[in-house]
């Protein structure tokens, strides 16, 4: 989402941090770059003008000016600023998950327009509490006006493992809250979900239906469902919504959209309410909870690890991972492991997630958007190693050219490629074998870095390749 203006400004702090001093010009100029970066990314006038004047009046101090490295101290501050915009006047408060403290069942009530995923998200939510907080939630579709809406919740129920509250035609929603209400009583829910009904506009009816169910279930949390994809527009349904309803936070959802990232950089200042969880995708478990210092590195450019390494720890299974520590104890690595690698891989969101969370990956992940280069890659490579016969995944130096021509023809690829995906798994053999003494995520490096993925495939790395993967100059 936040792309371009990562570029933007990245283009701005490259500058800065490029020479030995700097003066208030310097920073004031780049400040007006940074003011239209903002603008140009759809962030609301007077969070933008309130950003700027902050930012301002901390980097033009002497203690910046005449430090050692003055483009340092400035990024510093700007994250520091994005920070305190994306999570209130106290960064360092923790950040807020739902509300629990309330007697059972605690009810949840989701509101926003038609469109926004409100539903997806309730399943989402559900998903996240039955999972990763022990929680047993019933959900309830209290939408009577968009077609087969509670049969899209039945089924998201169903797919999720979370409860839901059945269909009784003809019910409308104030009467379905009550009737989810006992049903959560009788079924002992730690949670009730209430999926309400949206559309296409705020007007008065939507707002006197959400105020009567609020009458009835009197939620603990009233959180609103916004598309940041709709850019300004989610700022102003979100004021709407603020006067008319008890909101306690906000959910945005396609935070993996290419929208220019405005919404989410305003809606905390606009509303006074927390951002407090992300959809980052479609699938249902793609939802994560907002945490300010974790987005503002990634527009910034500096990575975040901390998501890298939960989302492998919720991707990867600890008996695989057992299972090539011991291989990797006796100095083994065959194309089975590489295999399970890049599964892995593909599971944890592909190359594009994995090299947005890597510091320094950044202008990387650019090259690989620019040739053109997806996930498929992953895709052909598993397809190489899926042609050939088991022992020859155990002994890959059993290849010759004959079979590596049926191999290739068996994966809708061409011999070069087996070649390039061989001499891959030479260097990851040689790599897995001092993984001890790369120590942690830098192991990673072997699978970006030289004879890594970057000389797996065509364009991606090696000479003529892609910067930052294989060592190349580029196209």
């Amino acid at each position: 989402m936040f792309d371009n203006l990562s570029d933007r400004l990245g283009n701005v702090f490259d500058r800065l941090k490029g020479r030995g001093a700097l003066s208030e010009t310097d920073v004031r100029e780049a400040m007006r770059e940074v003011r239209i970066a903002l603008l140009e990314a759809d962030v609301a006038l007077p969070v933008v003008r309130r950003f700027i004047d902050a930012v301002t009046e901390k980097a033009v101090g002497q203690d910046v000016l005449r430090s050692v490295t003055p483009g340092q101290q400035v990024v510093k501050i700007v994250n520091d600023e994005l920070v305190v915009m994306l999570a209130g006047d106290d960064p360092d408060a923790p950040i807020e998950g739902l509300n629990l403290n309330a007697r059972p069942p605690v009810v949840i009530m989701m509101v926003g327009l038609q469109g926004s995923g409100k539903t997806t998200t309730t399943a989402k939510l559900g998903r996240m509490l039955r999972e990763k907080q022990g929680k047993k939630a019933l959900m309830a579709s209290l939408d009577v006006n968009r077609p087969a809406a509670q049969e899209q919740l039945a089924v998201l129920g169903e797919q999720t493992g979370v409860a839901t509250l059945p269909v009784i035609a003809g019910q409308q929603p104030v009467d379905i809250a009550r009737r989810a209400m006992e049903a959560a009583r009788l079924q002992a829910a730690d949670v009730l979900l209430l999926d309400t009904a949206g559309r296409l506009h705020v007007d008065e009816a939507l707002m006197a239906e959400m105020k009567a169910i609020a009458s009835v279930s009197a939620p603990t949390e009233v959180l609103l469902v916004v598309d940041s994809l709709t850019g300004q527009d989610a700022v102003n349904v979100a004021q709407s919504f603020t006067g008319e309803v008890p909101l306690t936070g906000v959910v945005l959802t396609r935070m993996d959209g290419d929208a220019r990232g405005g919404a989410a950089l305003s809606m905390r200042y606009v509303t006074g309410k927390p951002i407090k969880f992300a959809g980052t995708g479609e699938k249902l478990d793609a939802l994560e909870v907002f945490d300010p210092k974790r987005v503002a590195g990634r527009i910034l450019g500096m990575g975040d690890v901390v998501s890298l390494v939960e989302r492998a720890a919720a991707s990867i299974k600890e008996e695989e991972v057992e299972a090539l520590a011991r291989k990797m104890a006796k100095g083994e690595f065959d194309l089975d492991d590489l295999r399970m690698q890049l599964n892995q891989m593909r599971s944890m969101g592909g190359l594009g997630a994995l090299a947005g969370m890597l510091p320094g990956m950044k202008k990387a992940k650019a090259a690989m958007a620019e040739s053109g280069m997806d996930d498929k890659l992953l895709i052909h490579m598993d397809a190489i190693i899926g042609s050939m016969t088991a022992k020859e995944r155990k002994r890959p130096q059993l290849l010759n050219a004959k079979r590596k021509k049926r191999i290739a023809a068996g994966s809708g690829t061409e011999v070069q490629d087996v070649n390039k995906l061989l001499k891959m798994h030479q260097e990851m053999a040689k790599a897995m074998k001092q993984i001890k003494k790369m120590g942690g995520l830098k192991g990673l490096g072997a699978l970006f870095g030289k004879g890594g993925l970057g000389a797996a495939m065509p364009g991606l790395g090696g000479p003529g390749g892609l910067p930052g993967l294989g060592g190349g100059k580029g196209p």
